[in-house]
């Protein structure tokens, strides 16, 4: 029995000092990646299982949010990895500093070309309003802004999404743009600080539509098989989000944090976006897409600044959106 028990116990203390020397990679992300059923969870699983280390997630609100942070911190930061800048952040990501080559070479399915040393995309997809299908879709913007239908938006300020749409407005408009946004002001029944919100009160029919993802009703038929939901196809084409993962290079864990972005591009973490995230993978899975994704809008033009030109009309366009929905 006494040599049992100190069998037993030096079992434990084994098992104990393995899991107090596994190394620890730190990412900050956006707070859906996180949740039991984002992607977070998988994602850290199957990462896990190959380094032998632990992932911790630090939810840092959307991606605006979560630029932010990362400016107030600066060279403070706990960062190893930051997962969820998108490509309309990608510029102002650079300026501060922070971020080290990532070293990855990958066949990228994307929509457009993609050449960045240092921020690897893992998944994209098409901004939309989404309603249910019994709602007269509007065509256009302009449609929509002289409907009696009710939307609920994200703030730019604070929310990538927020911010894709007022790019999107801009790109798709011009010189027009604020006249679209006063068109649509008695339309946006509120502005949210993140995505979340902002669909919460769609799903609870507070209203008629709220700006997603034209993967979002992929969502509803597969996991809740749910064929209520659609997005609207725009005629001015729909602004595209390339989503992005970044090595922090004051990383105290270089090679581990290296790991992971290798890994970001291969099936164990590219196969998880698609009923997790709801949004395209970077790299497309050799299994291949879910079969509801083949039954999603297309749209037929894809818009978006590059990262820089992003950067520099992103606060006038900001201040338009703003000032037509103050008046």
């Amino acid at each position: 029995m006494e040599d049992d028990m100190r069998t037993t116990a030096t079992i434990a203390g084994l098992m104990l000092a393995t899991t107090a020397s596994a190394e620890t990679l730190t990412i900050y992300t956006y707070d859906s990646f996180v949740p039991e059923w984002g992607p977070g969870p998988a994602v850290a699983a199957a990462f896990e299982a190959q380094c032998g280390c632990e992932i911790e997630f630090v939810a840092a609100g959307d991606g605006a949010a979560l630029l932010s942070r990362l400016r107030l911190e600066g060279a403070r930061t706990e960062a190893d990895i930051v997962l969820g800048l998108d490509s309309n952040l990608v510029a102002q990501a650079r300026e501060t500093g922070l971020f080290a080559p990532h070293g990855v070479e990958a066949d990228f399915d994307l929509p457009v070309a993609w050449d960045d040393d240092t921020f690897l995309p893992f998944d994209w997809g098409y901004f939309a309003f989404v309603s249910s299908a019994d709602t007269e879709a509007p065509a256009n913007f302009r449609e929509l802004a002289e409907s009696d239908l009710s939307i609920a938006i994200q703030d730019p300020r604070s929310s990538t999404p927020g911010l894709g749409l007022v790019l999107w407005v801009e790109q798709a408009y011009g010189e027009e743009a604020g006249e679209v946004w006063q068109g649509l002001a008695d339309n946006v029944l509120t502005v949210t600080p993140g995505w979340s919100e902002a669909y919460g009160l769609f799903l609870e029919g507070e209203a008629d539509a709220v700006l997603s993802y034209t993967t979002s009703p992929a969502y509803h038929a597969i996991a809740e098989e749910d064929d209520s939901k659609v997005a609207w196809a725009f005629d001015e084409g729909h602004y595209l989000q390339i989503e992005v993962v970044a090595m922090v290079e004051g990383t105290d864990q270089p090679e581990l944090a290296q790991d992971f972005m290798a890994f970001v591009a291969t099936d164990g973490f590219q196969s998880v976006i698609p009923t997790t995230n709801w949004m395209y993978p970077a790299v497309t899975p050799a299994e291949g897409l879910p079969e509801g994704f083949g039954e999603l809008v297309q749209p037929e033009t894809a818009l978006l600044y590059p990262p820089q030109e992003a950067a520099e009309v992103r606060e006038d366009a900001i201040a338009t959106w703003r000032d037509a929905l103050a008046q």
